[in-house]
């Protein structure tokens, strides 16, 4: 589905992704882990539009995503849930439903938005409320929720589970799982990697914009390299 091909990404003078490669097939839950400033979010955010590599490629469904605009990319089928959830903070939890659903037609939006309550039914219970009163965790649901609602091929969650009580960050891997059993192929950034490799098909491991490992979750779990690095193991 995604073909991630030896991309290298700048920031000014800095190389932050280097000759990074990588793939997420249909149905997959493919997780990269390492350490804050290793490139996952960059990575993201390459795939997504919002940055662009300087070589390299990188392909969905077999068409280059180079030069396409973010927008675009939503309209052929990823849906990005950034860092930090980046809801309308102002508008209330069903209006921020209704924005990510622009690339939708307007006749399948209700039904859409019923589905999403079906997966979140805390979003359900809230539906009037302004965003900006929810809790870090009904925040991340709703972040979500309104990716889900571009209904998209591929769904990238950008650390779901930062800030949130323990409680919660297995609420929200729950829901992953539950998304992963429902068909949605996903590609996760998150620095729970115990969490993130338990829900994961497969991993790769970054180190400073490299790759310096990859295999199946429990490959990598089981990795003594990395259980010391990332597990505290």
């Amino acid at each position: 589905m995604l073909a991630v091909n030896d991309i290298n990404v700048y920031y000014g003078a800095i190389h932050a992704i280097k000759g990074v490669s990588f793939r997420v097939n249909d149905g997959e839950v493919v997780t990269l882990i390492g350490a804050n400033g290793a490139g996952k979010s960059t990575i993201l955010n390459t795939v997504s539009g919002l940055l662009r590599a300087k070589s390299g490629t990188v392909d969905f469904l077999g068409k280059h995503l180079g030069g396409v605009a973010a927008h675009k990319i939503v309209e052929m089928g990823i849906a990005h849930v950034p860092e930090g959830r980046r809801i309308f903070l102002q508008m209330t939890v069903e209006e921020n439903l209704e924005m990510g659903a622009y690339t939708q037609r307007s006749a399948t939006i209700r039904e859409d938005i019923d589905r999403i309550y079906q997966q979140f039914p805390r979003l359900k219970e809230r539906r009037r409320q302004i965003s900006g009163t929810l809790s870090g965790g009904e925040q991340q649901m709703l972040a979500m929720g309104r990716g889900l609602m571009s209904n998209p091929k591929l769904l990238m969650l950008d650390e779901p589970s930062m800030g949130l009580a323990p409680i919660l960050v297995e609420q929200i891997f729950e829901i992953i799982r539950d998304l992963h059993k429902a068909g949605t192929t996903i590609l996760l950034v998150e620095q729970n990697a115990r969490m993130a490799l338990s829900v994961a098909n497969r991993g790769y491991v970054l180190e400073t914009g490299k790759i310096v490992a990859t295999g199946t979750g429990a490959d990598l779990l089981s990795n003594e390299a990395v259980k010391k690095a990332y597990l505290g193991g």
